[in-house]
């Protein structure tokens, strides 16, 4: 199963395209939805979060509301798009002309100053551009929105093996929520301003003063991956370790920076006697503690798997960082594109996505990805086999 997302930031629409989902999955648009509104939501959200409702639209590969084992398309579409519709045509928008107009004029204004922190500079230099603005628009973190759709689809098909994924945010800037997580309730997490069990009113006083300064944050956010099956992924192969997926498909997120599974880094400062997770039985197999994340060598224990992702600040500042003008090489400050004060509890819905994605990648690479009939009963005949081990 993989996915491709086509769009801009400010073109008409993102679009998916899901291929290898099995036969028979419910595809609740309802559902997916919800999950794009998640991703909207958040103390520290910039001003695109009230212009723009979310909303998937599904194009092919599915009938009275099921898959039929052909791709699946989706588009999302951009309300903002009307007002950079010149931006991408060229053209002039009706009467009004693009130089007789100062907003458009503004809009379609080469960008020549790239901000430190994104991809403006980067990407110019490896396609050659002399304007940042195809750049901006495709390494936008817009883009997510499709990675959640595809997570959303993702999530489907888990729901129905009893697999579950919840994400929640751990730090802002120097905030920290403590609060107990052992039982994440997924009601709480979805009605908190920002995405934690705990008070939230901390990490908004944060966001507060970096907005009011004109400054940025970032955070720490974790997921949880619930009703496990053991045996996902493998270690004869280096890109076929759980792990390793895990941890790419995470790091592809836009602003983030660090990935850790289980206790990750803090492994390091035990002694192995401490550090590695002890095997009991009862009834099955199970661990006396979870350090590994739910994963050993490659492979899914059974366990939860526990994934935490360190995003960095926002690099957009309204108080824009010193750079250089392409060409000229004058100094000068970076350019300023709408964005958030901080997006933390977005990336944790995100980040949650993409994990979902991969675990449900591995579940159909193990058991099938024909129909969800034949899938739940390769799963069911796998786990009476693991009850003789």
């Amino acid at each position: 199963m993989r996915f491709l997302t086509a769009g801009e930031s400010h073109g008409k629409a993102l679009v998916v395209i899901i291929e290898g989902l099995p036969a028979g999955v419910k595809i609740s648009e309802e559902y997916i939805n919800y999950r794009l509104a998640l991703r909207q939501k958040g103390y520290g959200r910039g001003g695109r979060m009230q212009i723009e409702t979310d909303t998937a639209e599904l194009l092919a590969g599915a009938i009275k509301g099921e898959s039929i084992g052909s791709p699946l398309a989706f588009s999302i579409k951009n309300r903002d798009h009307k007002r950079w519709e010149s931006v991408f045509t060229g053209g002039n928008l009706g009467e009004v002309t693009i130089d007789s107009d100062p907003a458009l004029k503004k809009l379609n204004a080469k960008v020549i100053k790239p901000r430190p922190g994104h991809a403006d500079l980067a990407g110019a230099m490896k396609y050659g551009f002399s304007n940042l603005r195809p750049v901006i628009e495709r390494a936008s973190a817009r883009e997510t929105a499709a990675r959640v759709l595809a997570g959303a689809v993702g999530q489907l098909l888990l729901k129905e093996l009893g697999i579950e994924t919840f994400s929640r945010v751990m730090a802002i800037g120097t905030a920290v929520d403590n609060s107990a997580y052992t039982n994440w309730d997924q009601e709480v997490l979805d009605n908190s301003p920002l995405r934690v069990l705990g008070d939230p009113k901390p990490m908004m006083e944060e966001i507060d003063k970096a907005k009011a300064s004109g400054d940025s944050l970032g955070g720490v956010v974790e997921i949880k991956v619930t009703g496990l099956i053991p045996g996902l992924g493998s270690y004869v192969h280096w890109d076929k370790r759980l792990d390793g997926q895990l941890a790419g498909a995470v790091m592809s997120v836009p602003a983030i920076k660090g990935v850790e599974i289980g206790s990750g880094f803090d492994l390091a400062k035990l002694s192995g006697s401490k550090a590695h997770d002890e095997i009991g039985y009862n009834d099955s197999y199970y661990r006396y503690t979870n350090r590994a994340g739910g994963i050993e060598g490659g492979i899914s224990t059974g366990e939860d798997i526990i994934v935490r992702a360190a995003m960095k600040p926002i690099p957009t500042l309204y108080k824009p960082l010193k750079t250089v003008e392409l060409h000229t090489h004058k100094e000068a400050e970076a350019s300023v594109e709408r964005s958030d004060t901080c997006a933390v509890s977005a990336a944790a819905i995100v980040v949650e996505a993409m994990v979902a994605w991969i675990v449900a990648q591995n579940v159909l690479e193990k058991f099938g990805n024909d129909s969800l009939a034949d899938l739940k009963n390769n799963v069911a005949k796998y786990l009476a086999r693991l009850e003789e081990i």
